[in-house]
């Protein structure tokens, strides 16, 4: 969620709905109150928050529109297979080996900390809450109420009672909500979901804040799944930054690759936190990913990018760099895609 999702809704709900923080001894991205990034981005304020209410340059979204969901998801995968389906936002749908996970779920009609207010989606999710496979896994990126939808994770959390995967700190707030299978992890800890699969939280260059007061009291970061046959790597919301490198050369070159390509404009505010569909292309090109699909786009009005501009820019900037668009593609709502195996 950018700085400036939620506007005033978001100033005044913040008062009240700030999470708790982690309470840990110091690293080198924590200093025993506040994470920081690997590199010093230029914090933004509510100075900077103002600036951009007083001078914004909104690109086109239309109204709230009604499509037809997406076909139910198959209940499975086989071992050493891998599909994707694209849900909405930074919502998707993961399965392999067996496995279903659930990236960054919100199916709630608004992005905030209140219902009356702050950014609406403009479109249903592409796939039913009703219609999604048994749920083994949910996986949290950070914070923010367009990545952690507590309402969500508590429909999800009735229906199939998955373990929750997030970052240092954010189990103690879904633990208050009644999510005990929540588990913290620090950057570059992993752990085993099955015999196959293990999941492991590397770094991202975000920020996190729920409320006033809780401002990078929590860690932000992405997952790497690996799989049999396959490498996932979801990167959550995220800047460009070094973390890309580390990542290629930890785990070598992923299968697959969700990359966030929208809420990049203005440029001046986002540049340091969220990837503009250029900067996507530079990570997967970093990463050497076979495949990537751009998420975190086409649901929520949350910068002055328009509905469509993520996209047009993505296929520009692969034009640009002689990348074949099936190597990096957007997926409508609803739609899945089935990867092909890759040696690991």
């Amino acid at each position: 969620m950018s700085v400036a999702a939620g506007g005033a809704a978001l100033l005044l709900g913040s008062c009240l709905f700030a999470a708790p923080g982690h309470e840990g001894p110091p690293s080198a991205h924590f200093n025993g109150r506040e994470f920081r990034n690997q590199v010093e981005a230029d914090p933004k304020g509510v100075g900077d928050l103002l600036k951009w209410w007083r001078s914004q340059d909104r690109g086109p979204w239309k109204p709230y529109t009604h499509h037809e969901p997406g076909p139910p998801p198959p209940a499975q995968v086989e071992v050493g297979q891998l599909r994707v389906t694209f849900i909405n936002h930074a919502t998707t749908l993961i399965q392999l080996d067996g496995v279903n996970i659930i990236t960054d779920p919100i199916y709630s009609k608004r992005a905030s900390p209140v219902r009356f207010a702050g950014p609406k989606r403009v479109r249903p999710p592409g796939i039913r809450f009703e219609d999604l496979p048994r749920i083994h896994l949910v996986l949290v990126s950070h914070n923010h109420y367009d990545h952690l939808d507590i309402p969500t994770l508590g429909r999800l959390e009735k229906a199939h009672g998955p373990m929750i995967l997030t970052g240092l700190g954010n189990s103690r707030l879904l633990a208050s909500r009644g999510m005990e299978r929540a588990m913290d992890l620090d950057w570059w800890e992993s752990v085993a979901i099955t015999h196959e699969v293990r999941v492991h939280f590397v770094p991202a260059q975000h920020w996190s804040q729920r409320g006033l007061g809780d401002r990078n009291r929590t860690l932000w970061g992405g997952f790497v799944i690996e799989g049999r046959s396959h490498r996932v790597y979801f990167a959550g919301d995220t800047g460009f930054g070094p973390h890309f490198a580390q990542i290629r050369q930890r785990f070598g070159p992923p299968s697959l690759a969700l990359l966030p390509v929208g809420v990049f404009r203005p440029r001046w505010l986002m540049r340091d936190m969220h990837l503009n569909p250029s900067d996507a292309v530079r990570a997967h090109r970093t990463l050497e990913a076979k495949r990537s699909v751009g998420i975190h786009l086409g649901t929520f009005r949350l910068g002055d990018d328009g509905q469509e501009e993520p996209e047009r820019e993505l296929h520009k900037a692969l034009k640009e760099a002689g990348i074949a668009k099936e190597r990096f593609q957007i997926l409508g709502f609803g739609e899945g895609m089935d990867v092909p195996p890759d040696a690991l």
